[in-house]
């Protein structure tokens, strides 16, 4: 029989799933953790930061395999519109606001396909992402 994850695990697997394309609740499972769990706050809160960075790479990741295939006019949705614009505006610090719901994975997949300066976004990303897991796990503590 299979056993359960280790904690710390599935809250990476969550924060993962979470910042990519598809929805998930790795903050709910955070403060779950916190509160009946003995692993450390700092172990809880690096997995889900970690986790959830990795999925906005793997999100800005798309956004640069895509733009080779189609050409940046080709965003049409008015989220991927409204993403665009403020990344041109601000460049890779409006990936502060990437732990955003809804509005984070489209600025990951733009900045990827406008070919942001890696290491900068990739900088932003984890300072947004920390700061709000931060907060949570303040909170719940």
């Amino acid at each position: 029989m299979i056993e359960a994850l280790p904690a710390p695990l599935a809250l990476f697997l969550s924060a993962l799933i979470s910042s990519t394309l598809l929805p998930g609740g790795s903050e709910v499972l955070l403060v779950w953790l916190v509160r009946s769990s003995e692993y450390s706050h700092l172990l809880l809160w690096f997995s889900a930061t970690l986790g959830n960075v990795l999925g906005s790479l793997l999100t800005w990741g798309m956004g640069f395999w895509i733009a080779t295939r189609f050409p940046l006019k080709a965003l049409e949705k008015p989220g991927h519109q409204r993403a665009r614009r403020w990344l041109e505006r601000y460049g890779p610090l409006g990936l502060l606001l990437a732990w955003l719901p809804i509005v984070g994975d489209p600025l990951c997949l733009v900045a990827g396909w406008l070919r942001m300066n890696f290491p900068l976004s990739l900088l932003m990303i984890t300072l947004g992402k920390s700061l709000r897991y931060a907060v949570v796990l303040s909170l719940a503590s």
